[in-house]
């Protein structure tokens, strides 16, 4: 393994953009549910990383940036790397110190075409990046003035609010949530959404002609098998 150091890389392994099209369709719970308990659990980033405006979402190959705490320099050296389509993944370790995106980095993501940001840390400005119509999540707000001195790492593995990122991993995001997709998992992801999405359209005809969730999921014989005793009556009566 390679020593850790300040570094600036300015390619990532890019995705088949097939199937991050296919990826593109799905929200967050069908390709979290698509990946499994284990994998899906992992890749899940926690309920604190939300978006700062409604009915955010995307789905692009992530741009990774390790911000020492207080600073903000390899932010910059992360955006210059995006393409269009992109996802700027931040992370300071998580801290408010120092605010990771604000408004002008923000404009140049516009111009350039980039997806939107999951930032693990503070963001600021929110007001100007919402009437920007830029897609942002983060775990804080805060105005504290960064830092720009380093020291910083560019597209290098990082983690971001407890889920690893590598430079080009699919990130999707919506109001539920961030999930992080390995592009070795990309095509899985993509295969159990879509077999998840066609189920549920089964369901909900189901339910819609009067049948109970409790027959369809097959949930009576669960209960039984659990030896989850089930009394007809108030819980007083059993006293």
């Amino acid at each position: 393994m390679k020593p850790l150091k300040s570094v600036i890389y300015s390619d990532i392994p890019r995705p088949d953009r097939a199937l991050l099209a296919r990826a593109s369709e799905f929200g967050v719970a069908d390709l979290h549910g698509a990946l499994g308990v284990i994998a899906g659990r992992m890749c899940l980033m926690g309920p604190s990383m939300r978006p700062i405006a409604p009915r955010q979402r995307l789905c692009g190959p992530a741009i990774t940036a390790w911000n020492y705490p207080g600073d903000n320099l390899a932010i910059h050296a992360a955006l210059n790397t995006a393409q269009a389509g992109d996802v700027l993944v931040f992370t300071n370790g998580g801290g408010h110190q120092g605010a990771l995106w604000g408004d002008v980095a923000c404009g140049f993501a516009v111009k350039k075409g980039v997806a939107g940001a999951v930032v693990h840390g503070a963001v600021r400005d929110t007001d100007a990046v919402r009437e920007l119509g830029f897609p942002v999540w983060s775990t804080h707000i805060s105005v504290e003035q960064p830092d720009k001195r380093g020291p910083a790492a560019v597209n290098v593995p990082i983690v971001v609010d407890g889920v690893l990122v590598e430079p080009g991993d699919i990130i999707a995001a919506d109001a539920d949530g961030v999930v992080v997709i390995p592009q070795a998992l990309l095509a899985k992801a993509v295969e159990g959404a879509e077999a998840r999405a066609a189920n549920e359209v089964k369901v909900r005809a189901r339910i819609a002609a009067g049948e109970l969730p409790l027959d369809i999921l097959g949930l009576r014989t669960v209960i039984e098998n659990a030896g989850i005793e089930q009394i007809k009556g108030a819980w007083k009566d059993d006293l």
